[in-house]
């Protein structure tokens, strides 16, 4: 009975969304095209081979957690056709970004019976694996009718949404034992699932994929590159990654205040939403720091004080070309980012207070000293890049302490592989 009120609240609020797709086309285009795949619609497009798989990674940091997933199983099972759908132009831009016509690539519809219907239709496909926390009432009860293995990979569940499922537990139940396997990303998630009635015959803790981030010969070189093509001299470098509105103020005030003890050093900026690169340009104009766009495809000049990282994914690169990162989304409650990317690079990093959306992460950071926080304040900022600038020795155990963090958690890819290969070879 709720799904149908889910239903037909779900068509009701169409004209809705369209527009607010529409509206979000004017800051960033990406929306407005391709609106046909979110209806499930794909004319003119290459249908996928039959009895392939599915993996669905919403946005950019479920692409992230999904690439070792996704590569491995490339590597095992190199004639399975693979699908990876996306909700965001972001998370289209890095799969196309990490995966180029190795994979099929399509929007996933809106939860509504007709578009999720004509989208198993098109991709008829033996598995779907959705990355992370994505419960759509009405795909997984088409895919249980079609008798199509569901399956949650890295599953993680907030608080938030579990006390939420809490209060309709009965519906969720019945939703939830639809889905073949799950496997959670901790021990918290895990007994959040267990608490809303998901069989626990039906449920692993296979630990956390983001661990599991490797930095590939190919992105070393798409680094090399990059260095070569902005031409960077032997200046120092901190990157802001993945920031959001209300950090960029205070990141370029803490940049002003460090150029005045480092004259050369260079800060590039890289805001987390496409749609705020106008708005945080505007920002550096009114700073009154030279700065070029990484889209301007020109070279840094001596005076650059500023990359604007304005392009789609190239995140993994820009932090290659940094000896030192801030992790954003923490400066302000939006709960942080993902900081393993970094540390992956053997950087030290700096992130705020507010990382809710990563604890388990965090708390393994913080217990080894193996990140630097700081509170949303110009001065604090600017007192650690500098510390971290002018002590080496520092600088380089905090790195290596999170980089052994990173290498001590991984093995959940090994066992995600296991789990998912009767499913992968049937």
């Amino acid at each position: 009975m709720l799904r149908i009120f889910y239903t037909l609240l779900s068509y009701i609020i169409q004209p809705f969304i369209l527009l607010m797709m529409w509206k979000r086309g004017y800051k960033q285009p990406a929306y407005r095209r391709r609106l046909f795949e979110r209806y499930g619609y794909y004319h003119e497009l290459a249908k996928p081979e039959a009895n392939g798989i599915i993996v669905h990674a919403a946005s950019v940091g479920e692409v992230i957690a999904a690439t070792p997933l996704i590569r491995a199983i490339q590597t095992h099972y190199p004639k399975l056709p693979i699908t990876v759908t996306t909700v965001t132009p972001t998370g289209s831009a890095r799969v196309r970004a990490a995966f180029g016509n190795s994979v099929s690539h399509f929007y996933l519809p809106y939860d509504l019976p007709d578009a999720v219907l004509r989208f198993l239709n098109f991709v008829n496909p033996k598995l779907i694996i959705v990355i992370e926390t994505e419960l759509w009432p009405n795909l997984i009860h088409q895919v249980h009718k079609k008798g199509i293995a569901f399956i949650i990979a890295n599953a993680r569940l907030s608080p938030r949404s579990a006390k939420r499922y809490g209060w309709i537990k009965f519906s969720v139940e019945h939703m939830l034992n639809k889905i073949s396997l799950i496997m959670a990303q901790d021990a918290v998630s895990a007994e959040r699932y267990l608490a809303l009635g998901f069989h626990p015959e039906k449920l692993v803790n296979t630990g956390n994929l983001k661990f599991d981030l490797e930095i590939t010969d190919t992105l070393r070189n798409k680094v090399n590159s990059t260095k070569q093509e902005l031409a960077f001299a032997e200046r120092p470098v901190w990157i802001a990654g993945s920031t959001h509105e209300g950090e960029e103020k205070l990141l370029l005030d803490a940049h002003k205040q460090l150029l005045s003890q480092w004259p050369d050093l260079l800060l590039i900026l890289v805001p987390r939403h496409p749609e705020r690169f106008g708005a945080v340009e505007e920002l550096l104009v009114k700073s009154n720091l030279n700065y070029i766009k990484r889209t301007d495809k020109r070279p840094l000049k001596p005076n650059t004080q500023v990359l604007l990282g304005d392009t789609m994914g190239e995140m993994m690169q820009l932090y290659g070309l940094a000896k030192i990162a801030f992790v954003g989304g923490s400066l302000v409650k939006h709960g942080g980012h993902n900081p393993l990317e970094p540390i992956a690079f053997e950087l030290p990093v700096i992130s705020g207070v507010h990382t809710f959306n990563f604890p388990e992460i965090f708390a393994k950071l913080r217990y080894v000293k193996g990140v630097v926080e700081v509170k949303s304040d110009v001065q604090d900022i600017a007192q650690a890049v500098h510390f971290l600038l002018s002590n080496a020795e520092v600088c380089k155990k905090i790195s290596q302490a999170g980089f052994d963090v990173l290498q001590e958690n991984q093995g959940a890819l090994k066992r995600h592989m296991a789990l998912l290969a009767p499913y992968l070879e049937k």
